[in-house]
């Protein structure tokens, strides 16, 4: 029987380390992502089970500015939007699964720039202030799978790309079960507890080219034998 592989893209993780201010990564840079992942010789010759992305969807609230009154639409923002894309497209890439958490609105907070500045009196607008955004069971999810891969025996190995350090007794208990773990931090620090508890680590992975040529939808069969804003 042949060894199965999983990859699990820890989405904000993701789209942070492959996105600018003036290009979000969108859903082809993603699938280009994972097509990348699957051309490492680690994986050579396993099998691809699926490939999990981990995100939360846009938050769909409606709020009033404090110090304007002015009311705005989370779901009718342009990175509302623009998540919505993403995720509507991945949805129908060959061998993704999504999983989402949710987003809670937690009030307001002053800018980085404003709280930075000094002097007796600061004068504070509108315009210095931003939502409190926070995720919520995106981690669980990550975590969950981690485990249900392992204990299921679904997957021999698993991929998974982030540097968070929360993810650190999930892959206790994959190894315990006997699979083995390969961290892609795209080029991200880590601490130590993650390099200890992978059995891999790939730190200097290359950042996806756009549209290199081939897609998932090309290259399944070939696996078988080889913040910006937080608003939404």
């Amino acid at each position: 029987m042949s060894i199965s592989y999983a990859i699990l893209l820890d989405g904000g993780f993701v789209r942070h380390k492959l996105s600018s201010a003036r290009a979000p990564v969108d859903a082809s840079g993603i699938s280009t992502l994972a097509d990348q992942i699957a051309l490492l010789p680690c994986v050579h010759g396993m099998r691809l089970h699926r490939i999990y992305f981990y995100d939360a969807k846009p938050l769909e609230t409606v709020a009033q500015v404090p110090l304007c009154g002015r009311l705005i639409d989370f779901g009718a923002t342009t990175v509302a939007s623009r998540n919505k894309h993403l995720q509507s497209a991945l949805m129908r890439e060959p061998f993704f699964a999504l999983r989402f958490g949710e987003l809670m609105h937690e009030g307001w907070r002053l800018k980085k720039d404003v709280l930075q500045q000094s002097g007796p009196t600061i004068e504070i607008s509108a315009d210095d202030i931003q939502p409190a955004i926070r995720q919520k069971g995106v981690d669980m999810r990550i975590g969950l799978d981690i485990a249900t891969l392992a204990l299921k025996r679904q997957a021999q190995v698993i991929v998974l790309v982030t540097a968070d350090s929360d993810f650190i007794p999930a892959m206790k208990f994959a190894r315990r079960e006997g699979a083995q773990l390969f961290l892609i931090t795209l080029g991200h620090g880590i601490r130590d507890g993650l390099r200890e508890h992978a059995d891999l680590v790939i730190q200097d992975f290359p950042l996806p080219i756009k549209n290199p040529g081939h897609g998932l939808s090309d290259f399944g069969l070939q696996a078988e034998s080889a913040l910006g804003a937080t608003i939404a």
